[in-house]
């Protein structure tokens, strides 16, 4: 039934509503960008900034744990911690964090403390990640097109910049006796920043995912079943350091204690000790896997063999064996494998849920394989995990990073390809009784 008004004056007669003029809105703004997400504009910032400003705040966050610390130790003298040695000395430290040597009065020193390294590479690989997001090289939308550049000029933007701090800080850092190579110090830096911040551009640019799918299957499983195989090795070494420390808490306590600091120099010594704890983690998995490892000309630590000679006074030295492997000290080294086959066991269960016909030749491939990845991981692990620390007696400090890694490929190779096997060949039992 039409809705009515009272008669209109004029005519006499009832109108609709529909009938009558309504007013009229102005037409609203349509928005700039657009309804499909595809065709809007993203939000860009210059390369430029965007890498000094994520290098920076990286390179900040990393460097501030090191100026803690030595401002700590220097609060074992009454005198204080005058603000421009802690912070030349602090940068000396992060410079050595990145594989940097130092020439010193006591000889070079370069063995890098990893648990720094691991925070300055986190912090990198971070820059690298909002250097590309904020240049856009993520397709924002499954059907544009992708392409590896924009990651990669966020890439070389973060080495730019990296490289540039790094030289600053050598040559800051070179003061009374210390000296830093400055040029090695920018390629060093420069190289740091392009591995890390490309490993996070690319990351963030779903490139590295992209590489992936396009990776076949054997290498893929391969190469995860080897990383997981060669994270546990270096957990049980982590697991065996502390454990080898805590049951030696006594001389590690009187070490500290011979310093004759107070609570802020303790404080200190014990995280000095944190950052070189991935170190000495290193070091002890070279001890399970066979090869063992040196400290300086005169010690030298293995399962089968043990020699030691003078050593630097740290804590965390004062775990090391005095013996060779004796009672159940020998069950330890049986961890490696069964880090072996805790991964082909892994790569066995995941890879039959995904495809229970998979076929033996492929799965084993796969268990092979992880062998000698998981041998270039615990000999690039070695590698960083060594160096010196003066002349003479402490010129050469870790283990031997190719017979560490040697061994550790065909330990993998065997104890992922046993599990692999017996675990589908425990499967295929499993579903014949069901």
């Amino acid at each position: 039934m039409p809705t009515t008004t009272p008669e209109d004056p004029e005519e006499g007669a009832p109108t609709r509503l529909a009938d009558r003029e309504t007013v009229r809105l102005p037409i609203q703004r349509r928005s700039v960008r657009g309804k499909d997400p595809a065709k809007r504009p993203a939000r860009r910032a210059p390369l430029a900034l965007a890498a000094v400003v994520n290098s920076f705040w990286a390179a900040l966050v990393s460097l501030v744990p090191t100026l803690l610390v030595v401002w700590l130790l220097f609060a074992m003298d009454s005198s204080g911690a005058p603000l421009g040695q802690v912070l030349r000395l602090g940068l000396a430290g992060w410079v050595l964090a990145h594989w940097v040597p130092l020439q010193t009065g006591i000889g070079p020193v370069s063995l890098a403390p990893l648990g720094l390294t691991a925070i300055a590479a986190w912090r990198v690989y971070r820059a690298g990640v909002h250097t590309a997001r904020a240049i856009g090289a993520r397709a924002h939308h499954k059907r544009a097109p992708w392409s590896p550049w924009p990651a990669a000029r966020a890439g070389a933007g973060i080495m730019v910049v990296y490289a540039g701090l790094g030289a600053l800080a050598a040559t800051i850092a070179g003061h009374n006796g210390i000296s830093v190579p400055i040029v090695r110090a920018a390629f060093t830096f420069g190289g740091f920043g392009l591995v890390a911040g490309s490993l996070g551009a690319f990351a963030e640019a779903r490139g590295i995912a992209r590489l992936a799918v396009r990776t076949p299957r054997v290498l893929r499983d391969a190469t995860r079943t080897g990383a997981v195989a060669a994270l546990l090795i270096l957990g049980a070494g982590a697991a065996t350091t502390g454990m080898a420390v805590a049951f030696s808490g006594g001389d590690a306590s009187q070490i500290i204690d011979d310093y004759h600091t107070g609570i802020a120099g303790q404080i200190g010594l014990v995280v000095v000790c944190g950052f070189f704890a991935p170190d000495v983690t290193a070091w002890t998995a070279s001890y399970l896997v066979g090869p063992g490892f040196t400290i300086g000309s005169g010690t030298f630590i293995s399962a089968a063999h043990v020699t030691v000679g003078s050593l630097p006074a740290v804590p965390l030295l004062a775990g090391l064996p005095s013996t060779p492997a004796t009672g159940y000290a020998p069950l330890l080294l049986g961890l490696p494998l069964l880090a072996a086959l805790v991964a082909g066991w892994l790569l066995a269960r995941r890879s039959l849920r995904l495809d229970p016909d998979r076929s033996w030749f492929a799965l084993l491939g796969s268990a092979v394989l992880a062998g000698p990845v998981a041998g270039v991981l615990l000999a690039l692990a070695s590698a960083a995990a060594s160096g010196s620390m003066g002349a003479d007696g402490l010129a050469d400090i870790g283990p031997h990073a190719g017979a560490v890694g040697f061994v550790a490929m065909f330990m993998v190779a065997i104890g992922a390809l046993l599990a692999t096997a017996a675990t589908k060949l425990a499967l295929r039992a499993k579903r014949a009784r069901e």
